[in-house]
């Protein structure tokens, strides 16, 4: 082996070594915030329930990633409550958690393409967003959205509603 190859090897050696070693860094980094991810989305939590929506609505980005938080800010942004009204930012957060399978989430969106909030007015999309929301939701949910997605059925053409139903199958099957 001559001074180069015995250069080149250690150089590797070191090499695999500071990869390692920044392996074990970035996972010890990690680890680090999990507590105080979790400390920050309780916080949230208990300001929403404590009716502090303001405080509520301030979630950090990597909290807005949760279906939860982001039908709840999508609620805030529709209703102005803790946040200023934005019809298209609750869209944007209702349609990110909805397409995550969120009962309520799909719900808040179905009445906002119902009345054409943040979202252009589409009585098909509005059906086909209650529709899965009544099939995903808990029982006393499930009526009342049951209830509204037939309100917006009833103003439908057989057309319309065989279109509506057919897209939250195809949407349903999916998603599964």
């Amino acid at each position: 082996m001559t001074l180069n190859d015995a250069v080149r090897a250690v150089a590797a050696m070191e090499a695999k070594m500071h990869k390692k070693a920044l392996v074990v860094l970035l996972i010890a980094g990690l680890a680090a915030t999990l507590p105080a991810r979790a400390q920050t989305l309780s916080r949230a939590k208990v300001a929403n329930v404590s009716g502090d929506y303001v405080k509520a609505t301030a979630l950090p980005l990597f909290a807005r990633r949760s279906a939860s938080a982001q039908t709840r800010l999508c609620f805030r942004y529709q209703t102005g409550q803790g946040a200023p009204q934005s019809f298209p930012l609750a869209a944007a957060y209702c349609h990110a958690a909805a397409e995550t399978g969120d009962a309520n989430a799909q719900y808040l969106l179905g009445l906002m393409y119902d009345k054409g909030q943040g979202v252009e007015h589409d009585v098909v999309l509005a059906y086909m967003w209650l529709n899965l929301a009544a099939a995903r939701a808990s029982q006393p949910e499930r009526d009342a959205f049951a209830r509204l997605r037939d309100a917006v059925a009833s103003k439908m053409t057989k057309w319309q509603l065989a279109h509506g139903q057919a897209l939250a199958v195809a949407w349903a099957a999916r998603w599964r």
